[in-house]
Parts: structure tokens; sequence; C-alpha cells
């Protein structure tokens, strides 16, 4: 049962900002594994033009909401995905400098973006958001509550950049569902287009990873390469709590917010917002 008051926590944007020195970043910088290190980099890549579809899909419902308080958060979940764009657009080009594909990347999500808004109705926009969202969100909270997920980032800038992007996903990870719902979207197309979204976005990994890995030289060393991959059965993002956790969006009655993340998010917000936070000097 999803509780009032989780759903009703109040989603605002930080103004923040992260710095990519020259040199601050190891070419395979999720913990010197190969594999992973090209599939975060694919992912960062789809953010920004991602991020930009998920604003227009909730915003092009924004009418169908009457409840002052999923507007005041649909203000919020603008701001933070508006502010993620940005700062994953900073990432991308880092990771551009350091050999990552981003560029061509980025610009093989707009127009996949472009393409469903072409051919999909806008609430089937707004549900494939909504699922998206869901796959980030629990990503976001395998990040910050697995100590293992934590390690592979080591104390990089990219590792604090992400642990505040985690948050915010965390966040709002109910906004566009429930603006989905008041739009009037069944549960049929909601569960259908989390299917087509789980067979596309996983699919997408493997190609585009694959794609920049080509492009690695590192990866010429089979007994790396092949090391690397088998790794990826033992990856926390993997694990069998994190694939329950995906399949149950698929279950009629599903809400994003049945998994309570209060704990979490308090003990997140005070470590890297508090008084003593980690991230109190990326703040403007």
């Amino acid at each position: 049962m999803t509780s009032p008051e989780i759903s009703k926590r109040a989603v605002r944007a930080r103004r923040i900002q992260f710095a990519y020195p020259t040199g601050s970043l190891d070419r395979h910088y999720v913990d010197g594994d190969l594999v992973m290190s090209h599939i975060v980099a694919y992912l960062s890549s789809t953010f920004p033009e991602g991020e930009d579809f998920f604003v227009r899909s909730v915003r092009n419902h924004v009418d169908r909401v009457s409840d002052p308080e999923l507007k005041s958060r649909v203000q919020g979940f603008i701001g933070q995905e508006v502010t993620h764009g940005r700062e994953h657009r900073a990432l991308n080009e880092r990771l551009q400098e350091m050999g990552y594909p981003t560029r061509r990347f980025d610009k093989a999500t707009r127009r996949a973006m472009k393409l469903y808004e072409r051919r999909l109705s806008p609430i089937s926009c707004l549900a494939m958001t909504a699922a998206l969202e869901h796959f980030t969100a629990v990503f976001a909270e395998t990040l910050l509550s697995d100590e293992r997920a934590q390690a592979l980032l080591g104390s990089t800038e990219v590792r604090s950049m992400l642990l505040w992007h985690a948050i915010e996903e965390s966040e709002h990870k109910s906004v566009a569902f429930d603006v989905y719902r008041a739009a009037g979207g069944s549960e049929r197309r909601r569960i259908w287009m989390m299917r087509w979204m789980t067979l596309t976005f996983l699919s997408s990994i493997v190609v585009y990873s694959a794609s920049s890995l080509a492009h690695d030289r590192a990866a010429r060393n089979p007994a790396r390469l092949l090391r690397s991959i088998a790794a990826l059965r033992h990856s926390p993002f993997l694990s069998r709590p994190v694939r329950h956790r995906l399949k149950a969006y698929n279950k009629r009655g599903f809400h994003p917010d049945d998994t309570d993340n209060t704990a979490l998010l308090e003990h997140w917000t005070a470590e890297l917002f508090g008084e003593q936070g980690s991230l109190v000097d990326h703040l403007r």
C-alpha cells in the first residue's frame, strides 16, 4: 500500500555544479572495469536528450493535474531533470575527451526520442517516461543502498555526481507515474510500455556498449574483455532483488512508492547536503 506521505513528499531542484579537470579520471573510471566503464558512459550519454523527453512528456499533461501538491512536485521534477541534463552534458564532454563516443550516442538518443514523439501518442510517451523513470529509480536506489555499487565509483567526481543524481531520481520517482494516472492512462498501456522499454532499453545497452568497446584498444585483450564480461554476473545492478523490483512494475496496482525510500533519502541527504555534507561546496 502506497503511503500518502511518501507520494506527497516535496521535490525541489538543487542548484549544483560539478567539475571534471583534465586528467582527473582514469580511462576506465568504474573501478578499472572495462565493460562497466563503457556501459556507464553510454547511459550518461542518453541522459541529456532522455531527460528533455521526460520533461516534454510530463508537461504535455500538466493541464490534467488538479492536485496542487502534484503540480508542485511536477515543477520540482522539471527543475531536477533540467539540471541532470546539464550536468550529464558536462560529464559527457569529459568522457568524449577520454575516448568514449558520447556525442555520437547523444545524437542517436535525440533521433530516437524524436521518432517516439512522431510515432506515439502523448499518453504513450508519458507511459514510456514513467517506465524509464522506474528503471532509473531502481538503479539509483541500488547505488544508494548497496556498498558494492558505491565502491565501483571510488572517490571521483563521477561518484559525487551520480550519488546526487541518484538522490533526486529517488525523490521524484513517482511524479511521471502520478501524472500518467491523473491523465487517465490505463494499466494495460502502462504495463505494455514497460515490457517494450525493457526490451529496447536492455538491447540498446548491449548494442551501444559493444560499439563503444570496439573503439577501445584495451578491449582487444581477450582475457581482460572476457573477465570483465564475466564479472557482470555479480554486478549489484543485476542482482535478483533488482530484477524483482523491475518486474514488479508489470503488476496491476503497482506504484513506485510501494518501496519506501524515506530512510535512504534521509541518510544520503544528510551525508551529501547536511552541515558537513560532502557536496555542500558544489551547491551554488
